[in-house]
């Protein structure tokens, strides 16, 4: 969670980078998902450390405006640095989840919780891989550098990590980690 004015150039900088961005003029420009991260950092650094409420105002206006043109219902302090959204399309995230560093996110993902239990939200370790179409949910864990294949259903927990996981329900079929899927934006050096 981003905490002081440090974090919050930490978090912008990983998400850049996990999204495989030039650090350019045209991008910053162009690019409506790396516009609606930013966005999202920004609000949270303004909600986190008490400063300008005006401003605050402003960019949470501009942050929902953006996410509802891109398909996003992401709330804030969900997601550690290193964030990559795929492309723009429905991604649903319930404001219970907890994300850890170097997530990947696809189209039409929801992370939500369990039938009429508003806190029982999915916890996501580090350099994990959310395929096209995934739903989670309800109070599961899954381990670091976990892949989640397309369309899957992930109802129970896979504390374990270091696997690729995919199905209706869920289950584990490799042993193959999510290296190969994702820029690690974010370091713990």
């Amino acid at each position: 969670m981003i905490q002081s004015y440090k974090d919050y150039l930490i978090y912008k900088e990983a998400d850049r980078i996990s999204l495989n961005q030039k650090n350019n003029f045209f991008q910053k420009i162009y690019d409506e998902v790396l516009k609606f991260q930013r966005l999202m950092r920004q609000l949270e650094y303004l909600t986190n450390c008490q400063k300008n409420s005006l401003m605050k105002l402003i960019t949470k206006f501009r942050y929902y405006r953006l996410g509802t043109k891109l398909g996003f219902t992401i709330p804030i302090n969900i997601f550690g640095p290193g964030l990559s959204i795929a492309h723009f399309g429905t991604i649903v995230v319930n404001n219970g989840a907890k994300v850890g560093t170097n997530c990947r996110l696809h189209v039409c993902v929801n992370i939500g919780t369990e039938a009429g239990k508003a806190s029982s939200a999915p916890s996501i370790g580090n350099n994990c891989y959310i395929g096209p179409g995934a739903k989670l949910f309800g109070p599961i864990i899954i381990g670091d550098n976990t892949v989640i294949g397309a369309n899957s259903v992930v109802n129970t927990s896979f504390p374990e990590g270091n696997v690729t996981i995919a199905g209706v329900p869920a289950r584990v079929i490799s042993n193959k980690n999510s290296d190969r899927l994702l820029i690690k934006g974010y370091t713990n050096s």
